[in-house]
């Protein structure tokens, strides 16, 4: 049985590397990392593992004083509300700067959060530390730990320092078969920048979990939520909501941060079982959005186009036309993808984008029998035989569902190299429109079998 784990916040100013701990702490690069201040702005999760002792763990934006509608404003209020739900915050200096005055600024903050503190001195190797591991005995939380997320150095003292304040007794969760249908629903949010992504997720979440702006590019790491939805039927799914960077043409992505941001955005995609392409209907379709649709299919996924900000619109029915028409021309390979209209704004439409993508998985995880399959193929094949090329017949013997996510078949047979890519589009779509997988990628493969004496029947 898994457990519920406790939740360790880290905290601190800009640059003095929260993120750098987060992923030694997690185990891998899931936190962006750069030298210039205020890479992170909303808070990141991750499952952590510290010589045995398991935990969540938070990294948040640096804590800045600033006006409270600001963006920096905004990014500590996230600080904040991530250190309040923690079972303890790692307040982290930079030991090679020593105490400087927002070190201290976050230090009366802390004193008075009933959150316990831990004080971690970061990029203590060296001699150049020494003068600043001393300083910070003044902020008042004890002994500092001499550690360097950037080498692992102090991992046993950190251990030491979290403990008590970790250790719980175990509560039992549901463990859950990835493919189960009470499985939490992994949904990805992508879209070009400013399509609504971080306000959508507020709302289903019901609070300011993600700091939403007029300002383009806010958003710069994935972040992965985990949420329970009640459907129609009074039903608690679980879902595990990933908001993503905006993706914008390649071309015009010079900024290294940018450029992380969207391979971060990328490897969101290949970890959701579904994905929502977020389109701003005041702009409707792009060649942008088209891209990013291609993007998901190629990697299997699942996908829903969902128009925001629907709300706005005056005169919707000629606009959802144009969008669905745009759609089936500029992405006919798999024609009929779900799209919805919805506002984040105001949360219409976000129930039923929530119960298409719960039928959606279930279409992306399907097995159909031996049987049903063969007897559709056989009556695909009598309908529409397959070409004779040269005179000579193209013989299609048997298929093969041979796994899921995304569903995936071998058809067996002799020539079938010479198969047009029209005959296997209309094996494609029989497959979709006949055996119930909707409009999610199906991956069909042709195989000839291998013939000993090196000759292929006719």
């Amino acid at each position: 049985m898994a457990t519920t784990l406790p939740v360790v916040a880290i905290i601190g100013r800009p640059n003095v590397g929260k993120s750098t701990l987060f992923n030694r702490l997690v185990g891998k690069k899931l936190a962006l990392v750069d030298d210039r201040p205020g890479v992170t702005r909303d808070r990141r999760e991750g499952d952590a593992e510290l010589l045995g002792l398991n935990f969540r763990i938070i990294d948040t934006a640096g804590f800045e004083e600033d006006d409270p509608q600001s963006l920096p404003g905004r990014m500590r209020a996230q600080t904040e509300a991530a250190v309040n739900s923690a079972d303890v915050a790692l307040f982290v200096i930079d030991a090679r700067a020593g105490v400087v005055p927002l070190d201290e600024e976050i230090g009366r903050w802390l004193r008075g959060s009933k959150t316990p503190v831990v004080l971690l001195a970061n990029k203590a190797e060296g001699r150049a530390s020494e003068n600043g591991i001393l300083e910070s005995y003044s902020l008042g939380f004890g002994d500092p730990i001499a550690f360097s997320a950037e080498h692992g150095e102090g991992l046993s003292e950190l251990f030491s320092a979290l403990l008590p304040h970790l250790e719980r007794d175990e509560i039992e969760e549901e463990e859950f078969d990835e493919e189960s249908p009470d499985a939490p629903l992994k949904l990805a949010i992508v879209g070009r920048p400013n399509a609504g992504k971080s306000t959508l997720v507020n709302k289903m979440l019901g609070e300011d979990r993600m700091i939403t702006g007029p300002e383009a590019g806010i958003t710069r790491d994935s972040i992965s939520i985990d949420w329970n939805w009640r459907d129609s039927e009074g039903r608690d799914r679980q879902v595990r909501l990933i908001d993503t960077a905006g993706l914008r043409k390649k071309s015009k992505v010079d900024d290294k941060l940018e450029k992380l941001s969207a391979a971060d955005t990328r490897h969101a995609i290949d970890f959701a079982e579904v994905v929502v392409l977020l389109l701003d209907a005041t702009r409707g379709l792009e060649a942008q959005d088209l891209r990013i649709a291609d993007r998901i299919f190629s990697e299997g996924r699942a996908m829903i186009i969902a128009l925001n900000k629907w709300d706005t619109v005056e005169n919707g029915a000629p606009l959802y036309q144009g969008v669905r028409a745009a759609l089936d021309e500029g992405f006919a390979q798999v024609k009929g993808v779900p799209l919805l209209t919805l506002s984040a704004a105001t949360g219409k439409g976000i129930d039923t984008l929530l119960q298409v993508a719960f039928e959606t998985r279930e279409a992306w995880s399907k097995r159909v029998t031996t049987g049903t399959l063969n007897r559709w193929f056989e009556t695909a094949i009598e309908k529409n035989p397959p070409p004779a090329p040269g005179g000579k017949r193209i013989k299609l013997r048997y298929v093969t569902q041979i796994k899921t996510r995304p569903p995936s078949f071998v058809i067996f047979g002799t020539r079938v190299d010479e198969l047009p890519e029209s005959y296997r589009r209309y094996l494609v779509n029989g497959i979709r429109r006949e055996l119930g997988f909707g409009a999610v990628p199906v991956r069909l493969t042709l195989r000839a079998p291998k013939n000993p004496f090196g000759k292929q029947a006719n």
